[in-house]
């Protein structure tokens, strides 16, 4: 690939999003210029052990940052700014945003130690000349308020990025998508459509976000004892509906989770959430209302270990404990990957007597997509008459089934870019191709280390996960090389079906086999390797299995 860029070209490159849930990252680049849409996070998959969550690797960009000049933010979910305190330490640029995107990612900035950190605030009104992009702002429906998509015009034409988006007409808190505008842009001719393909395996529509407000309302209504909602901390227009439908239910809205409680004063002061008299308390003032006043919002919908819910769910919560007549109602839809943690939850909370209202529950309502399924998909292809179709955010299977859409609708198959994360998809004003790929591969974050669980460390841990451990310590006198002390042989997450102790001993006479010939001062490294070796080869012997062996030899 050139390391250039044709003075009348674009490069687009995903660098997360394709091909995954989440970790949403699109790279566009021009000869003298760079902007970044988004820069999120994604959730682990079960076999990233211990990993935190996922960020995109931004190896491409260290090499370009001096063409690096904004980062563009459709909206304020996770998925779409959690990597942005990650990356501005090295790789520094103003961030382009909505009010709401702003102030949530204010709070994730300042918890970083980055308040100083350039932060331009835009609407559907906004354009930002960003040297050879110049970047419009357009309303669209999503879960959040606030959100956008993005309209690039560049040297190869008008780009339109979608952002996650539905077709919703009475959306809470927000705009509905402006459909007016992509018909505008349609007419003036669109070069490439990116759209969100995250429900592109749905027919029909997306319920409107309205109903959501009527189920949580009957809820309220219905529920003789406490109600608990768990939903996103971001989720701010769905915050609203359950302090609504609290008001005219007679109940008081309590709200706990460290997350949730900033992100409620972070949209109160905004004005995104308006609270009638006495309508939020602290979570420790519950206990002085009757049951069938209460309203508890929380986090831990996606089964989150450390979450509130997930707390409650235990009876680990310092203020909180489910008990029988509560209701909880579960205001999300598990993320690919997150089942087995939100059924392991759900089957807790019905452990403590509680009941238990979800849209895999039979209340389908509590909880509606926040991306458009393929009548709404369809409506934006033929508003816009994309000459290319590029189709992000999304498995596999909803890229392709993406492209199945625009092909149906006209879009020729050459046309369409079914790109995964990494492809550099080249424009020029007369040709457009796949020209390379570049690194795009998972990111771990794992507490303060960020990128320090590579294959290795998952490697030991799915070994420990799996097998166990077994761990020899030696006492050697460090002049001679003799044994001078007990040997210890330590068994942890080692499955024993025989007589535990009879084995330990045995394997104790293992390591002195192992050892015999050795009293001498040697390189003990050596040794460590020859009782892994020798260790292991005992132990699968006697127990068909092979714990993770670690040897440590003590000098005295």
């Amino acid at each position: 690939m050139r390391d250039d860029v044709p003075t009348d070209g674009v490069r687009l490159i995903p660098l997360g999003g394709l091909g995954d849930i989440g970790r949403n990252m699109m790279v566009v680049e021009t000869a003298d210029d760079l902007v970044v849409v988004d820069a999120g996070i994604m959730f682990p998959p079960e076999e990233l052990l211990g990993v935190d969550f996922i960020i995109p690797d931004v190896s491409y960009l260290r090499q370009r940052a001096a063409k690096l000049r904004a980062y563009l933010v459709t909206h304020g979910h996770e998925d779409h700014i959690g990597a942005l305190p990650y990356l501005l330490p090295e790789l520094p640029a103003p961030i382009y945003a909505t009010r709401l995107a702003q102030g949530l990612l204010g709070l994730k900035l300042k918890e970083a130690g980055l308040d100083s950190a350039v932060r331009v605030t835009i609407d559907e009104q906004s354009t930002s000349e960003l040297g050879s992009i110049q970047a419009e702002y357009f309303p669209v429906a999503h879960s959040i308020p606030d959100a956008v998509g993005i309209a690039l015009r560049t040297p190869a034409g008008l780009l339109v990025h979608t952002g996650d988006f539905k077709i919703d007409h009475t959306p809470v808190l927000s705009s509905p998508t402006d459909l007016p505008r992509l018909a505008a842009y349609g007419s003036e001719g669109v070069r490439v459509l990116m759209s969100d393909s995250t429900y592109a395996d749905h027919p029909g529509h997306t319920p409107s976000e309205q109903v959501v407000g009527d189920a949580l309302q009957q809820i309220m209504f219905s529920t003789p004892g406490r109600v608990i909602i768990a939903t996103f901390a971001s989720q701010i227009a769905r915050l609203q509906q359950i302090i609504d439908g609290a008001e005219a239910a007679g109940r008081t809205v309590f709200v706990t989770g460290r997350s949730m409680v900033n992100n409620v004063r972070m949209a109160r002061d905004l004005g995104y959430v308006t609270i009638a008299h006495g309508g939020i308390r602290h979570i420790n003032e519950h206990d002085g209302f009757p049951d069938d006043e209460v309203v508890i919002v929380c986090t831990g919908a996606q089964g989150e270990p450390m979450s509130a819910l997930a707390r409650m769910a235990t009876g680990d919560h310092r203020e909180v404990m489910i008990k029988a007549g509560d209701t909880v109602v579960l205001s999300s839809s598990p993320i690919p990957g997150n089942e087995a943690a939100v059924n392991r939850t759900i089957d807790n909370i019905f452990r403590q007597g509680a009941v238990v209202r979800s849209v895999g529950s039979g209340d389908p309502n509590v909880h509606v997509r926040g991306h458009a399924a393929q009548e709404e998909l369809k409506t934006v292809l033929n508003l816009t008459r994309p000459e290319l179709f590029v189709p992000v955010h999304g498995a596999f299977r909803h890229l392709a089934m993406h492209v199945d859409l625009a092909q149906s609708l006209g879009v020729p198959q050459e046309n369409c870019h079914l790109l995964l994360d990494g492809d550099v998809l080249e424009l020029t004003n007369e040709a457009h191709a796949v020209v390379d790929t570049v690194p795009a591969s998972y990111v771990s974050v794992d507490g303060l280390s960020v990128g320090g669980v590579d294959h290795t460390v998952l490697r030991d841990r799915q070994h420990l996960a799996t097998e166990g451990m077994v761990v020899v310590v030696v006492p050697v006198d460090h002049r001679t090389g003799q044994i001078a002390g007990q040997i210890d042989v330590v068994f942890r997450g080692f499955a024993i079906s025989q007589d535990s102790e009879a084995l330990r001993k045995r394997a104790v006479e293992q390591v002195r086999e192992t050892l015999l010939g050795k009293d001498h001062p040697v390189e003990w490294t050596v040794v460590q390797e020859l009782l892994k070796s020798s260790m292991s080869q005992f132990l699968y012997r006697e127990t068909r299995q092979r714990p993770m062996m670690l040897p440590v030899v003590v000098e005295v």
